[in-house]
């Protein structure tokens, strides 16, 4: 299993960038795909998923309205649209896949096996 993130960089605030995350040994329309993100010190927080292969997106609140998650089911990827963003959105991102999560711990990422490398988002003020 191996996943692999990418489209991370440097960005004024207000700007935009676009992850994605390719898959091999797992299919993203089948499983619980998720992006976490975490900043220097702190903890990995929740950023967005889709459950298992349902079309419902979950957000976290301080993205909900500025990021969009989507799946490309033909590539095999899931991304993170990331609109209007914001110096505190400066993290480390990271996405997750696992079959097993169960909605109730969706946004918690020990429930998550799977993972990517992580790649670095940096919105100056």
């Amino acid at each position: 299993v191996q996943l692999q993130a990418s489209g991370g960089g440097f960005v004024q605030a207000g700007g935009s960038l676009r992850l994605s995350c390719a898959a091999s040994g797992w299919i993203f329309s089948r499983n619980t795909a998720a992006w976490f993100r975490q900043a220097p010190g702190k903890e990995r927080e929740f950023v967005a998923a889709f459950f298992r292969s349902g079309y419902n997106a979950y957000y976290a609140d301080s993205v909900k309205g500025r990021f969009t998650i989507s799946r490309d089911n033909a590539k095999n990827t899931v991304n993170l649209q990331m609109n209007s963003l914001k110096p505190e959105d400066t993290a480390v991102y990271y996405c997750a896949v696992d079959s097993s999560v169960i909605l109730s711990s969706l946004r918690n990422y020990v429930a998550y096996d799977y993972w990517g490398q992580g790649t670095e988002v940096t919105v100056s003020s």
